[in-house]
């Protein structure tokens, strides 16, 4: 990635190399990085990123916007009124 990048991971935390991320961030060779999850939740205390620069950590949350709650909301209200067996947002 270029010097000028921001990473975001709002995904999964495995997918990050968090010592790599740490150095990177450090180093000024990542300009720098937000994430919504780590490894390991919560983090512990060793853990690179808590201390590293322009890095910003959220509690795992970035799911809990007003328009994703409101969409979280209908989609609940119309599944209680299908039958069991449809099955809404599958992914095979």
């Amino acid at each position: 990635m270029k010097p000028t990048a921001f990473l975001l991971n709002t995904s999964r935390g495995p997918l990050v190399d968090e010592p790599a991320l740490a150095d990177a961030l450090n180093s000024s060779l990542l300009a720098g990085a937000a994430l919504d999850v780590l490894s390991t939740e919560p983090p512990r205390a060793d853990n690179p990123l808590l201390t590293a620069r322009n890095c910003l950590i959220t509690p795992h949350l970035a799911w809990a916007t007003r328009a994703a709650r409101s969409r979280l909301l209908k989609i609940a209200s119309i599944m209680s009124l299908l039958p069991a067996r449809q099955a809404q947002n599958v992914v095979n």
